[in-house]
């Protein structure tokens, strides 16, 4: 068996066209979607995001403004820097680009973000909402992971699913969104005594972990989804945390690394920028008319 390789690009393509539609209306009704990027630091890696967000923001009718402060600023004036940004109605959506110097924490900054222009689904309201099933604006990586799946012919109802990883941002996501939509999920961690009995069983097996290689076709179910979050550098290239020669000849679907969940992920961090835009005139329209 050789796995069908799922062309994330390709779903990303469907997604932005959607946005492209629901930004123009936007911005016909005087509210274009604006997004405003953070970074802090002379950081490549983070540069390198910017760039491409920057570029598909923009060819989906999003306006995309980066800021970038010196290594040197306090985590209280960045504060004030995120406070000014929610009180301003042009901008719709904040990103936080990682990585951070140390003396400022993420979750601080995240915490800092108003609700409604939480973009990347990473303020606690946004990640608590999801045990609620309320997908507003949801942890764009985990939401992208799931999309992913739901374009494949399975249905996701009763599946077996397996989440090797349970960070904040993308594994306990995913299995909430998961059982939302009426699968039965395993977690496995770092403290699972045998993530390979539970990884076979599964019909779908997302990984997150940051470790090449950690997923081989062994650990798979024939023909199950398997959909590869990782991201690591080894000797040059960019690959995910499977063995993707190995899981290629028995999974029935894999996601390539990079062009997986990559794309995905920015496609839906542009969903919830036109969401979160309409979310604010929505707002903004019922409090002058309470006010009036």
């Amino acid at each position: 068996m050789t796995a069908t390789v799922i062309d994330g690009k390709a779903i990303a393509a469907r997604m932005a066209a959607e946005v492209v539609a629901e930004a123009a209306e936007l911005a016909q009704a005087g509210w274009a979607p604006r997004l405003v990027s953070i970074s802090v630091g002379d950081v490549a890696a983070a540069e390198l995001y910017v760039r491409n967000q920057r570029r598909q923001a923009e060819a989906a009718g999003v306006d995309f403004e980066a800021r970038n402060y010196p290594e040197t600023i306090s985590l209280e004036q960045l504060t004030g820097v995120l406070a000014g940004l929610n009180a301003d109605p042009r901008v719709n959506g904040i990103i936080i680009q990682r990585p951070l110097p140390a003396h400022i924490p993420v979750k601080s900054l995240q915490k800092a973000v108003h609700p409604l222009k939480d973009v990347e689904g990473m303020h606690p309201s946004s990640i608590g909402n999801i045990v609620y099933n309320d997908l507003a604006l949801g942890p764009c990586t985990a939401v992208a992971a799931v999309e992913i799946l739901k374009s494949l012919p399975l249905r996701v109802e009763g599946l077996d699913v397996c989440v090797i990883g349970h960070s904040e941002i993308v594994g306990k996501p995913i299995a909430f969104l998961m059982m939302g939509l009426g699968a039965t999920v395993t977690v496995c961690h770092h403290m699972t005594r045998q993530v390979a009995v539970h990884s076979r069983a599964a019909d779908a097996v997302f990984v997150a972990v940051g470790k090449p290689g950690l997923v081989t076709g062994n650990m798979l179910k024939p023909g199950a989804a398997l959909i590869d979050i990782g991201i690591n550098r080894v000797d040059g290239r960019t690959v995910g945390d499977a063995d993707y020669e190995s899981c290629s000849q028995v999974a029935g679907w894999i996601t390539p690394v990079p062009g997986g969940v990559g794309p995905v992920t920015v496609a839906v961090l542009l969903k919830n920028a036109v969401l979160a835009t309409r979310m604010q005139k929505d707002h903004y329209s019922a409090a002058f008319q309470a006010a009036g």
